[in-house]
């Protein structure tokens, strides 16, 4: 069988380079808005989210959400969304990218008592789906559309 890589770069794919922290969690950069972040690349979580801390790094106009956000041991935890977005994964890219605010301390304190660097957010499934992801964990890298 022909390498992965060069299968996916005919048909179009961008590949994009993570890291595996100290706690297994993927780790990518990104931008938001031109701005530079660290994500979690985590495939379970339904929407990308950043924290409340993240509203003026990258730029979101923040509007209330009634949704409630629960994972990593939180639940019913309230939500601002900003839409619109301009989003960058690498050479990938996507002018209509809407992010999902709330409160990202848990996940951070956690990262930092395993002495992993805290994240400003989640890359999750919306993105993954959007760009018909393919994750190769052997070789860590994500491929996007």
């Amino acid at each position: 069988m022909k390498n992965l890589h060069d299968i996916l770069k005919k048909e179009k794919y961008k590949k994009i380079k993570f890291k595996i922290t100290k706690t297994q969690h993927l780790l990518i950069k990104a931008k938001i808005n031109g701005v530079l972040g660290n994500f979690i690349l985590d495939t379970g979580a339904s929407n990308s989210c950043v924290g409340f801390d993240g509203v003026e790094l990258f730029l979101l106009q923040a509007k209330k959400s009634k949704t409630r956000a629960s994972g990593a041991g939180a639940t019913g935890m309230l939500t601002q969304i900003a839409n619109h977005n301009k989003l960058d994964v690498g050479n990938w890219k996507t002018a209509d990218f809407d992010v999902v605010i709330f409160d990202l301390s848990h996940v951070n304190e956690a990262l930092i008592e395993h002495k992993s660097k805290a994240v400003h957010g989640i890359i999750g499934a919306d993105v993954l789906m959007k760009g018909k992801a393919i994750v190769d964990y052997y070789n860590h890298y994500l491929y996007l559309k």
